[in-house]
């Protein structure tokens, strides 16, 4: 309790926020002396493996004092799972004042206003998920987020059926009690006439807190979506990122007749954040009970590529140090054959040039259907010898292709890889304002003849020709489009 209670912030939030993290993903070991025995425990603060097991709680206009000991703040609406405050809710009206903008820009200025270092950062030093909503819609980000980059939700595993149900489930005395019984009589009489008129309709705001918050999400949200990065700080999954993985891993789990795994594609545009798409998945992948003895090999066509990948692998911990780093680049074929037929390494990066190479040796094979490989920009270099190769070392892998570029009907990606496992299309994208759209138009360009400029050089070029080769030429070049 007292390491939970005192988190350090000297080092700045951000540090606080993910040793705390830690501790909630891995427990807290504590010393002590049973029956004279020194014995280890590790104290769990969640129960990732049944949800049902741990406290939820929330309560509105929660009290921190500031800084200085001073005044306080009060954050509008704070949820917690076992008493640790893991969600901050900034709720604002739907009109505002108005002068002011958008209202629910003022609730993410308000949640980055609470978290410097002089308002309420010890709050925040716990919180995996900050929303802000407005009564018809929300947005999320987490701690540190800037607000650019705090993101509207769009749900694909819960249908919209399913979530007017929970808008217009009817609430028990008890639960009508607790929520008004504070509150001045009238707003009881408010809240019973909007529901007596009849059902009410889903909001953006509905669907985002039910998306978000419901109980088996938030502990998936915060287990598996969620990242620190040395440069970009901490990053919580954008949808598409979220369900992209979901979709994924169910696919991988899947056997093929001859027992290996199952791989596809993933089809998400550029700038939706692909590289950590991947470490994302990579995470998933050593905490899934299922896929965590899977090794992961990552195949890019670029050097530049490889590094900016094995640098945010790096950088979101996935490769713990150095040493880790070194181990997992295959530095040539030789190298690569050794790490495929007889290494242990988690993580391998490597040039699809080099299969090549690697291919060639007999110890590079491996029979293992706990082989996942991911390859970068899926749709280019990936034709002929290099994929061939690749396969026939790898029989049972499973080969997840992730592309930005739009796929036609017939292209080779999709064929190679398997089906498409999930989109994230520029249209959807440009809709979330998560990219900017890309227009441009068609321009035939004038083309014009220099007549004489043509005729001297012609008369130059076929010097010591007779008339009838002339004639020939100038029949052959007389179109405007050969010229």
């Amino acid at each position: 309790i007292a390491e939970v209670c005192s988190p350090a912030l000297n080092e700045g939030l951000l540090t606080a926020n993910e040793r705390l993290y830690n501790h909630l993903l891995y427990g807290i070991s504590v010393t002590e002396f049973v029956d004279g025995k020194k014995a280890s425990p590790t104290v769990a603060l969640i129960d990732w493996q049944n949800p049902t097991n741990n406290s939820f709680v929330f309560t509105e206009e929660f009290t921190v004092t500031r800084y200085g000991g001073v005044e306080s703040r009060r954050p509008d609406i704070v949820c917690f799972v076992n008493g640790i405050p893991l969600v901050v809710i900034e709720a604002k009206r739907p009109d505002g004042n108005a002068k002011k903008g958008p209202t629910i820009d003022e609730g993410i200025s308000q949640s980055l206003r609470n978290q410097r270092h002089d308002e309420i950062p010890l709050l925040f030093a716990y919180s995996q998920m900050l929303l802000s909503i407005n009564g018809n819609e929300g947005r999320y980000g987490t701690c540190g987020t800037p607000s650019k980059f705090w993101a509207a939700w769009r749900e694909e595993d819960i249908s919209d059926a399913e979530m007017y149900a929970i808008k217009n489930k009817t609430l028990k005395d008890e639960q009508l009690t607790n929520l008004f019984n504070h509150r001045p009589a009238k707003d009881l009489d408010w809240y019973l006439s909007l529901t007596a008129a009849g059902e009410l309709a889903v909001t953006g705001q509905d669907q985002l807190l039910i998306s978000l918050l419901s109980p088996v999400r938030l502990l998936e949200m915060t287990r598996y979506f969620t990242l620190f990065d040395k440069k970009a700080g901490k990053i919580v999954a954008r949808y598409q990122q979220v369900f992209g993985i979901k979709r994924l891993i169910e696919r991988i789990n899947t056997r093929s007749v001859t027992g290996g795994r199952e791989g596809g594609v993933i089809w998400h545009t550029t700038g939706s954040g692909k590289s950590f798409t991947m470490v994302f998945l990579s995470k998933a992948l050593i905490l899934h009970e299922s896929l965590k003895q899977c090794r992961i090999v990552v195949v890019t066509d670029r050097v530049d590529l490889e590094t900016q990948l094995s640098k945010t692998f790096a950088s979101g911990g996935e490769l713990a140090g150095k040493k880790d780093k070194e181990a997992a680049m295959a530095t040539s074929g030789k190298r690569l054959a050794q790490q495929i037929g007889k290494g242990t390494e988690r993580i391998i990066f490597s040039l699809i040039q080099k299969f090549n190479t690697a291919t060639k040796m007999p110890e590079c094979v491996n029979n293992s259907s706990d082989i996942i490989v991911l390859i970068d920009e899926g749709h280019r270099s990936q034709g002929g010898e290099n994929h061939i190769r690749m396969k026939q070392a790898l029989p049972n892998a499973a080969f997840v292709a992730f592309t930005g570029t739009p796929l036609l009907k017939d292209d080779k990606t999709t064929n190679k890889f398997g089906p498409i496992v999930h989109a994230y299309t520029m249209q959807r994208a440009v809709e979330d304002q998560t990219v900017t759209p890309l227009l441009y138009e068609e321009r035939i360009p004038d083309l014009d003849v220099n007549e004489r400029a043509i005729d001297s050089w012609f008369e130059r070029i076929t010097e010591g020709l007779s008339e009838e080769q002339k004639a020939d030429l100038k029949r052959k070049f007389a179109k405007k489009g050969q010229v």
